[in-house]
């Protein structure tokens, strides 16, 4: 049984986690570019970068002062077992969110959209996002905590299937050509694509590719994985560095997810994580083990199943006995 006391207390150390700690993963990405980045401006604003990164672990305190939008993904194990069921489990989140608006501190960034009231604790009418996935063969339960700018970073188009690979590489351009020209994403990041599924579905795997996986992941589907390599090549000579400067240093990396889609369609959304890729990873076992990670193993064999069965986890289903 997963106690709620540990569950609080480890998502309030993975919402200080990520606010705090930049993941080796991306710091790794970023010094990469440093090496590679002609431009001496851009270079500096890297080197700049890393150097806040260190006084940021050093002084404890958050790495951007806007903290973006507190949220959280959580997989869950079929055999596993949380002390009050799920319904304690997302009281016990919020409750985590709450108390660590106060004491990382974060910034109180969630208002009503009309009223604009706010509750000072990032909490409120679906706030903050708490969404879903299961794992085979499992009792333990990993709990994600991402934190993602609200306001800009993402962009959604439908595209048609005579559009192709090419009209696919057209709005990415469109796309990081914008943000950067109009400042509405924080470069370099992660950039994520989302293709197929509905509009919603797009836009979930979307943001899911650019938060859930680390830099050098690459999908394991041959033909999305070498898009995606020609897509972050794409994106870094476009003549834009970071924050905008002239440079070469837009994208990280770039991850792509899909979803079987609508026949007459191919939906596609770009998102650009944050510079600081803000996450943090615990997983939480039956017998009150703890372990904290930085890679959120999101996207598993079982998350991109492509069957209707998933052998191993449940017998076929008896059609005789269906009928």
């Amino acid at each position: 049984m997963i106690k709620q006391d540990a569950i609080e207390e480890a998502a309030l150390e993975i919402m200080r986690r990520a606010a705090i700690v930049i993941p080796d993963d991306y710091k790794s990405g970023i010094k990469a570019m440093v090496k590679e980045e002609e431009n001496e401006l851009s270079r500096f604003v890297l080197e700049a970068m890393c150097e806040n990164w260190d006084v940021a672990e050093e002084d404890r305190r958050a790495m951007c002062a806007d903290t973006g939008l507190p949220r959280y993904f959580v997989k869950i194990g079929n055999e596993a077992q949380v002390e009050g069921g799920f319904v304690a489990l997302e009281r016990t989140l919020r409750w985590a969110t709450a108390r660590a608006t106060q004491e990382i501190p974060l910034r109180p960034n969630r208002v009503h959209p009309l009223s604009r009231i706010d509750h000072n604790n990032n909490v409120g009418i679906l706030a903050p996002e708490i969404e879903y996935t299961f794992e085979p063969d499992a009792d333990w339960i990993d709990i994600i905590s991402v934190h993602k700018g609200g306001l800009f970073g993402s962009d959604y188009r439908m595209l048609f299937p005579g559009d192709g690979i090419d009209g696919i590489k057209r709005f990415f351009l469109d796309v990081m050509l914008e943000f950067g020209r109009r400042g509405l994403a924080c470069q370099p990041a992660i950039v994520g694509v989302g293709l197929g599924g509905s509009k919603d579905t797009a836009m979930s795997i979307g943001k899911q590719a650019a938060c859930l996986r680390v830099v050098g992941d690459r999908n394991p589907d041959p033909e999305i994985a070498a898009l995606e390599q020609e897509l972050m090549v794409m994106g870094n000579n476009i003549g834009m560095g970071p924050m905008g400067f002239v440079g070469k240093s837009m994208v990280v990396d770039c991850h792509i997810e899909v979803a079987y889609t609508h026949t007459g369609g191919m939906p596609m959304s770009v998102h650009s994580f944050c510079l600081s890729s803000r996450r943090a990873v615990v997983r939480l076992g039956p017998g009150g083990e703890i372990e904290y990670r930085t890679d959120p193993e999101w996207f598993t064999p079982y998350r991109r199943r492509d069957t209707v069965e998933w052998e191993g986890v449940v017998p076929p289903l008896d059609k005789a006995v269906a009928q």
